[in-house]
């Protein structure tokens, strides 16, 4: 039957993903299940989305009421999910104003329009080894070569300087400066690199107040608990003038947000950004039953408690010549391969555990926020048979 569909997007459907050859059909937790019913682990959990699980029944339930209700109305109206929603998300980020969108990559670009629209100026410092989505702006401020290069020209506003290393910033500001955007930890084309100093981004945020220049941080992917913080700024201590998510925020449901103070927040003038979709009833309704969950259920303690026992029991690959380093904060964890990883990732669906490979040889963890114990031993045990079995 899976063949039926392969067939079919094939056909159909833009050929610019590489998938894995299954067809998934249902959830529940950390676990998911193909057309062919098979079962397996789910270490990926969307990209880093499904953070409070597969169909959390406090989701399923606020979207089944909202979509009995209202689905959308544009962003013409006050609508009440919304609002609440900007409310709710101000106690979690300690920010002041929200501007909803649909995705990482779009919070991404209107945090570029605000940051020149606040400032003035028109230039942009980003990491090397950032990624920040795959729009023509966002991309911009992406560094790998292998996803900019077709695409070019992109933006020409913008330096790279080396993550970790604060005098390079310092050295690239000018003038025109408008903002400085990083990610607290660099999660894709970075491989999970965590700065090597615990004062990094709070040395940033000094360096950008005494320059007078804006600090954006990109939390698409750090957010909502993952790293066992509500957010990679709180871990560090630092807070930014503007902050973009989306992946958890809405449980599930597409959903992205800027984040900013109000002094910067004013800058933008009605007509100034918008988005037809953005922030409408449906997804905001899924975004506050997700927050809601990680408040009751706790899940930002639970991600640093079982990813700290993720990494402990992970530490076993060590003993394989070619697992060159296990990385990572929460349940955002890295093993690095001294190998390609895609051999792997196949190893391991076919024994029911869904991993993913970034920068060719990083085999990364990402699994819901409620994975439990026996899942991770399961998922272990699974990657040390896939290691002697590929040779590794």
């Amino acid at each position: 039957m899976a063949e039926d569909f392969f067939k079919k997007d094939a056909e159909f459907v833009f050929q610019n993903y590489t998938r894995q050859p299954l067809v998934l059909v249902s959830g529940k937790g950390s676990i998911v299940w193909d057309i062919d019913g098979k079962e397996y682990i789910d270490c990926v959990a969307g990209v880093a989305v499904n953070n409070v699980g597969h169909c959390h029944p406090e989701v399923v339930d606020a979207i089944k009421k909202q979509a009995e209700t209202l689905i959308h109305t544009s962003n013409l109206y006050y609508t009440k999910p919304q609002i609440e929603l900007a409310e709710k998300l101000s106690k979690v980020t300690r920010m002041d104003r929200f501007f909803f969108c649909n995705s990482g990559t779009e919070a991404v670009e209107g945090a570029m329009k605000l940051a020149r629209r606040a400032s003035a100026k028109k230039d942009f410092i980003a990491a090397e080894g950032s990624f920040h989505g795959r729009t023509m702006g966002s991309l911009s401020l992406t560094h790998k070569e292998r996803y900019r290069k077709p695409f070019e020209p992109l933006i020409k506003n913008v330096s790279f300087v080396p993550f970790n290393d604060v005098d390079a910033i310092k050295d690239k500001i000018t003038k025109d400066t408008a903002a400085v955007i990083l990610e607290p930890i660099q999660v894709e084309s970075g491989g999970i690199n965590i700065p090597k100093r615990d004062d990094y981004l709070c040395a940033v945020r000094e360096i950008c107040d005494e320059k007078d220049v804006l600090l954006i941080f990109d939390e698409v992917q750090t957010g909502f608990g993952r790293i066992g913080t509500w957010f990679g700024k709180d871990f560090f201590k630092a807070m930014p003038d503007i902050m973009t998510m989306a992946k958890a925020l809405g449980g599930g449901f597409p959903i992205g947000a800027i984040a900013a103070t109000d002094n910067i927040a004013c800058k933008f003038e009605p007509g100034d950004h918008a988005a037809t979709f953005g922030g409408n009833p449906l997804a905001c309704a899924s975004a506050i039953a997700s927050i809601n969950v990680i408040e009751s259920e706790d899940l930002v303690f639970r991600a640093k408690d079982i990813g700290a026992y993720f990494m402990d029991e992970l530490s076993r690959l060590s003993d394989f010549e070619t697992v060159k380093d296990i990385r990572g904060m929460g349940l955002l964890i890295g093993v690095e391969l001294s190998i390609k990883g895609g051999k792997i990732v196949d190893y391991a669906r076919k024994r029911g555990v869904l991993i993913n490979c970034i920068s060719e040889s990083i085999i990364r963890f990402v699994p819901p926020l409620v994975i439990t114990k026996d899942q991770i031993d399961r998922v272990v045990s699974c990657l040390e048979v896939c290691l002697g079995e590929c040779g590794a």
